[in-house]
C-alpha cells in the first residue's frame, strides 16, 4: 500500500491521505472545489464548484499513475439534490468513456468548508 500526493490538489484538510494505492487501485479521498494554489473554496455556482472538484480528483489520480478513464466507480455527495441535473452535466463532460462509472449521488446536510460538492473515486492504476 502507498500513499499517493500530488501538489496540484489541496492539502487534505484532515488526518487522512489524498488517495492510497494498493493492488492495482487508487482509493482517492472526496475532493471539494478548493483551489490547489490558496486552499481556498472557490467561489461560484455548482457548475464551478463541480469542475473544480474533478480536477482535484484527476490530479490525484494522475499522481498515481491513473487518470479519468480509468475510474470504476464514484460518489457524488451534493448539500442539495436539485442540482443533480447541473451536476450531471458537468460529470459527463469529464467521464466519456463507455463503460461509464459506477456511481452513487447523495444529498447531505453539509460538506467541509462550505462546499456544496464533494467526489471521491475508485480507479484502476494501469499498473499490477
Amino acid at each position: 500500500m502507498r500513499e499517493i500526493r500530488s501538489e496540484a490538489a489541496p492539502a487534505p484538510v484532515g488526518p487522512y491521505s489524498q488517495a492510497v494505492a494498493h493492488g492495482g487501485l487508487v482509493f482517492a479521498s472526496g475532493q471539494i472545489p478548493l483551489d490547489p494554489a490558496t486552499g481556498a473554496l472557490v467561489a461560484g455556482e455548482i457548475e464551478t464548484q463541480t469542475e473544480r472538484a474533478i480536477e482535484n480528483l484527476r490530479a490525484v489520480l494522475e499522481s498515481a499513475g491513473s487518470s479519468l478513464a480509468l475510474v470504476l466507480r464514484t460518489t457524488v455527495y451534493v448539500v442539495d439534490l436539485a442540482h443533480f441535473p447541473r451536476v450531471n452535466a458537468v460529470y459527463a463532460r469529464h467521464f466519456r468513456g463507455k463503460p461509464m462509472p459506477a456511481r452513487a449521488t447523495v444529498q447531505v446536510a453539509a460538506l467541509p468548508l462550505g462546499a456544496a460538492i464533494e467526489i471521491d473515486a475508485i480507479a484502476a492504476t494501469g499498473q499490477r
